[in-house]
């Protein structure tokens, strides 16, 4: 009972030392939902094009919706609620890498026209998640960068492994299911990097500025 009190009192402690961090990164968070929605909603009226993809044209659409649709919001709850419980002071440090991934990835999808090919199998989110749900906001894959920016950011720690595999799993899922082109998928990687490094620079500044 003595140890549970002092891992909160611990778990307390480190939530008001960040307070101001975590506050900031909370901010930025609601201005990526914002700016998501927004992108979202002009890429799903815009979407112009359909074309051939090497890798969808050699293999027929399979209906993997379950994996799709829950298995993104066990990765999405899962990035944030293991610094949330095990190390609070990382929290600010991934709501706000994963805030800027969005961020940029809004901005990617606003860029390029293409339709979601015509032979995907249809899904839909539960509840409230329905609408940030849009059509044709394809490049580059949001399925595959979340899971493998938990894996940049949990270094050293066994859940990055988790993460790592559900970056796989989700990526063959989507283009299974004809959701993505490949160049969605394969490009995810790159840009979740080179966006985890711009948000290392940037959010050390801001602190080293706090």
């Amino acid at each position: 009972m003595k140890k549970t009190l002092r891992k909160v009192n611990e778990w307390k402690e480190e939530i008001l030392t960040h307070k101001e961090i975590i506050f900031l990164s909370v901010f930025l968070l609601v201005l990526a939902v914002v700016i998501n929605y927004n992108a979202g909603k002009y890429t799903s009226r815009v979407g112009s094009a359909i074309v051939n993809d090497f890798v969808l044209d050699n293999i027929a659409p399979v209906d993997l919706t379950f994996i799709f649709v829950y298995g993104w919001m066990l990765i999405v709850a899962a990035l944030f609620a293991y610094p949330l419980f095990f190390k609070v002071h990382k929290i600010h440090e991934v709501i706000s890498h994963f805030s800027l991934l969005i961020i940029v990835r809004s901005f990617f999808i606003t860029l390029t026209h293409l339709k979601t090919p015509l032979d995907a199998i249809g899904v839909s989110f539960p509840g409230a998640l329905s609408l940030l749900a849009f059509q044709n906001d394809l490049f580059f894959s949001g399925h595959t960068a979340v899971p493998f920016l938990g894996f940049l950011l949990f270094k050293g720690e066994k859940i990055r492994m988790f993460f790592l595999l559900g970056s796989i799993i989700l990526a063959v899922t989507v283009l299974l299911m004809h959701q993505h082109y490949a160049i969605d998928v394969l490009s995810a990687y790159f840009i979740t990097f080179g966006t985890y490094k711009m948000g290392k620079i940037l959010f050390a500044s801001m602190e080293k500025k706090r």
